[in-house]
């Protein structure tokens, strides 16, 4: 079974509901390496995507992945809402007219949407961001894909993959963004950025294994 625009947006509201449930967790790691509101503007740029679906609508699910880009880069402060939303629109654009997305299209979806990530913010893996927690979770998917293994079943291996990515940037010394500037004083701290990726892709997984 795919995922149908509905699915999606039922995906999207549990994102936003982990996003607030560890808003706070989020604005200290953050305070800790960067500006202390990625917590904030997180929760307030997906709670502006819930209202909204709700209001719009849209009916296959680039659309909804589109209104939500769009969104996003509208809401969310920082850095964060253009790497989001340019990650959220290269996935809309992978999965094109399809109005259902099986275990390949999902993991064509995350590729594109690191893709644009790394072409927006020009960071590679290493340098404690939110591309440390996408990488393995791009590589989890399209391994889970290729063995024929369903949206769900993808999505739950990318964000099990996607925790790990987070954990592994606590000793990284950040060589991009506002953590960069405190050089070694960076290290020691998991990076805001890997943290709400995991999160989102767990909430968006556990929504569709629920679906399904």
């Amino acid at each position: 079974m795919g995922c149908t625009a509905q699915d999606v947006i039922a995906a999207l509201k549990a994102g936003a509901a982990v996003v607030a449930e560890h808003r706070d967790e989020l604005i200290q790691l953050d305070r800790a390496i960067g500006d202390a509101d990625h917590g904030e503007n997180m929760d307030r740029g997906f709670r502006a995507v819930v209202s909204k679906v709700d209001t719009a609508a849209p009916e296959t699910p680039a659309a909804v992945l589109k209104l939500t880009a769009t969104v996003l880069i509208s809401t969310v402060g920082g850095a964060s809402g253009p790497l989001y939303g340019t990650a959220f629109l290269r996935a809309a654009a992978a999965v094109g007219d399809a109005e259902e997305l099986d275990g390949a299209a999902v993991a064509k979806a995350l590729q594109a949407g690191m893709e644009g990530v790394i072409g927006r913010g020009r960071a590679a893996v290493g340098d404690k961001t939110m591309v440390d927690a996408l990488s393995p979770a791009v590589e989890a998917a399209k391994s889970a894909a290729e063995s024929g293994e369903g949206a769900a079943a993808v999505l739950s291996v990318a964000a099990d993959a996607a925790h790990q990515g987070a954990q592994a940037t606590e000793p990284l010394v950040a060589r991009k963004g506002r953590a960069s500037y405190l050089g070694e004083r960076s290290a020691g701290h998991i990076d805001p950025g890997a943290r709400s990726t995991a999160l989102l892709l767990s909430a968006f997984a556990e929504a569709t294994r629920s679906r399904s």
